[in-house]
């Protein structure tokens, strides 16, 4: 506590110096404007420019406000409400790298002006219905209240004192006195993405607007409790530094993280440096980890199956930790791909561009066993293409958690073949009593069995137990005991077993051994994927095929004297609110025993073709 006062005490106040070397904003926004590793970045902000310019911004109505505590229903609101943040994205962006381009500037200033003006910066599916709006503060008012002090900063006298002084006071009026006099939140001891965020967004703000005085001793103790809470967050992670809520909760959670401690290294001359600690380094290495080409990823649990790179977030940890590889440019994300548009991501984004490499090679190709998570992630590269498999143990009380163990993904050339559906809409429901009844969800939206008509139950006791992982040249496999996350009645044991063989055209083995004190009626082996399956001309035998990977697919081989086939295709919506669909395959046991082994074979193949 002396130290941190000591430190604080002797901070300069904040400057340029925080985001240019030498404060040098000019010369980074020249660069940025002429530089041709720019000019995508260029074409999205002009065209999102004139899409935004042709269409008056709508009003956050209470009837909006109100549908999620009516019908759980959020979309609407946000939609309106992220809108807003794009305009305040888009035009300040372009003020920075046209400073000339004054219909920019105004359409900044009426940004920053709208979103001062609205009655609370939460989300009203954050906010309980009667909860203190003065008091709440969620994710999203956070993340705005950072925005509003890093755009003061960076444009300085380019904002009227009238808006800048109107910026200051609302984030003291809605972050810093709630924080301090309100507190705590239930966010502060979180060990997921929601204390990083909340937290980063505080400490980032408090360090760019409390600069001498008595201001000092309110970022102290601001920065007292954001220290303490990015202590719980790193709990979240094991030592092997997996993201549990996958790649895009990474990029938001880890990604606050990383703006704060940038920040606070910076103001602070490196004395305060979250870089020093090991499991930050090992968190860092985490989008490599679950890459499984293109730009599909590991996504278990509420997580998209294709992301694209953040380019600022990952050129800066390239430079700032060792292993950590420089990203493709080619795989930057769009501008304006996060439907959520967050300022801090989409600045970092040009701002950190500098360590990315449009000649930088593939993320790291071969296995990762990830002990505290419980995966199991391989890639390999043949003649034939790019090939990934991954699977998982864990528990079913992982955050924004699925009940999925032993569930597995297989990819060929960034095609999932056998999928993960990812996240759902979010509703009031999602994250109720109802979230299993969501096939996205719940386990019978994932390839694990069946067992007599049950699915997988919640909760830190249905854990699978990882028995083997073992990887070699030529072969990765894993064994997991899956017993305890059914509550199947007369289950005495559960082995499913991986074999992943990587030869030129790999293929997978699965095994899955049961035990049973008594015989059941209905066995079912459930496998999840995107595209309908095709009959081959042959008994137990059906064909994968993606016009997205010509020339390749996926043969599924079973028994059909002990297994009958039953494909259904089902809908549900994803993440932003469109409905898609998803075939069950489904492999019914013709005769339960009290002891029975199944086996499946999946077998990339060339010459594939859809009928």
């Amino acid at each position: 506590m002396k130290l941190l006062n000591r430190i604080v005490q002797g901070m300069p106040a904040a400057g340029l110096e925080l985001y240019y070397p030498f404060g040098d904003g000019e010369s980074f926004w020249r660069k940025a404007r002429n530089g041709a590793a720019y000019s995508a970045d260029r074409a999205e902000l002009h065209a999102e420019a004139k899409r935004l310019l042709d269409a008056p911004a709508s009003p956050l109505t209470y009837s909006l406000f109100a549908e999620f505590h009516g019908s759980g229903q959020r979309l609407n609101y946000e939609r309106v409400y992220f809108e807003k943040r794009r305009r305040l994205n888009t035009f300040a962006l372009l003020a920075l790298l046209e400073p000339e381009a004054e219909h920019y500037r105004q359409a900044l200033l009426e940004a920053v002006w709208d979103i001062c003006s609205e009655l609370t910066w939460c989300l009203p599916a954050h906010v309980g219905e009667d909860e203190s709006l003065n008091a709440a503060i969620d994710l999203f008012s956070a993340e705005t209240g950072f925005a509003m002090a890093e755009l003061r900063m960076l444009l300085g006298e380019r904002i009227p004192p009238l808006l800048r002084t109107m910026m200051a006071e609302q984030v003291e009026r809605r972050l810093f006195t709630p924080f301090l006099e309100k507190g705590p939140y239930y966010w502060e001891e979180a060990e997921h993405n929601w204390s990083a965020v909340c937290a980063g967004s505080i400490g980032s703000a408090a360090l760019l607007l409390l600069n001498e005085g008595e201001e000092l001793e309110r970022l102290e103790a601001i920065l007292q409790r954001t220290q303490h809470i990015m202590s719980f967050y790193l709990r979240g992670f094991g030592e092997d530094g997996a993201c549990l809520e996958g790649l895009d909760y990474w990029n938001y959670g880890f990604g606050y993280f990383v703006y704060y401690a940038d920040l606070l290294s910076g103001r602070s001359g490196g004395a305060l440096d979250w870089f020093s600690d090991k499991k930050v380094r090992d968190i860092a290495r985490f989008p490599q980890t679950c890459w499984l080409g293109g730009n599909a990823v590991v996504n278990f649990s509420d997580a998209l199956p294709y992301t694209n790179v953040h380019i600022g977030l990952s050129s800066y940890l390239a430079g700032k930790v060792p292993g950590v590889e420089k990203p493709q440019l080619d795989r930057r994300a769009d501008f304006r791909a996060d439907p959520c548009s967050r300022w801090a991501a989409a600045l970092r984004n040009l701002l950190w561009r500098d360590c990315a490499d449009s000649d930088a090679t593939q993320a790291i190709l071969g296995d990762v066993v990830l002990e505290n998570a419980g995966w199991l992630v391989s890639r390999s590269l043949s003649e034939h293409g790019l090939f990934g498999f991954a699977a998982k143990g864990g528990h079913n009380d992982e955050p924004h958690n699925h009940n999925d163990l032993g569930h597995f993904m297989v990819t060929g050339e960034g095609v999932f073949y056998l999928c993960d559906l990812g996240c759902g809409e979010y509703t009031k429901d999602y994250f109720g009593e109802g979230r299993y009844d969501y096939a996205c969800n719940g386990s019978q939206g994932h390839s694990v069995p069946i067992i007599n008509g049950q699915y997988q139950l919640p909760g830190l006791a249905h854990d699978a137990t990882v028995l083997e992982a073992t990887c070699t040249a030529t072969v990765s496999s894993m064994t997991v005991e899956l017993s305890k996350a059914y509550g199947a009645h007369g289950l005495q044991s559960l082995m499913r077993s991986w074999s992943w063989h990587k030869s030129p055209w790999p293929k997978l083995t699965l095994r899955d051994v049961y035990r049973f004190t008594e015989v059941p009626e209905r066995l079912t082996e459930r496998f999840v994927t995107w595209l309908r399956p095709e009959q081959a001309g042959e008994p137990g035998v059906l064909h994968l095929i993606s016009d997205d990977a010509p020339g390749i697919g996926l043969e599924v081989h079973f028994d059909p004297q002990r297994l009958e086939f039953e494909m259904t295709e089902q809908v549900y919506r994803n993440h932003d609110g469109v409905d898609t669909a998803w075939y069950a395959l489904d492999f019914h046991v013709v005769q339960p025993q009290l002891a029975l082994e199944l086996e499946f074979e999946f077998k990339f193949v060339a010459g594939l073709a859809a009928t």
